[in-house]
């Protein structure tokens, strides 16, 4: 079920102020976040932020496309190695 409209879109207002300071400081640094429940607002574009998947950040630059979508889905939080056994299978 998605978010009601009149409500807005939800963002950590840590988030909004750490993308201010760093698009007026000017540097491409990027920026470490934990939040990945938070939306992606068009002021957010041109920035790369670490979003924590649970082990490590990984580094995710905010295009036009992102707009409405959330940090988490940018950053896996699970590995896929494939399913071994088919690949046994396979062989014999």
């Amino acid at each position: 079920m998605s978010r009601s409209v009149w409500k807005g879109p939800f963002v950590d207002r840590y988030l909004l102020k750490k993308a201010e300071t760093s698009r007026a400081s000017g540097r491409s640094d990027v920026i470490k976040i934990w939040s990945r429940r938070s939306t992606i607002l068009p002021q957010f574009v041109g920035l790369t932020f670490g979003v924590y998947n649970g082990h490590k950040f990984l580094p995710v630059l905010v295009t036009e496309d992102m707009i409405g979508h959330k940090f988490g889905e940018f950053s896996p939080t699970r590995t896929y190695y494939g399913h071994t056994a088919d690949k046994r299978s396979r062989r014999g």
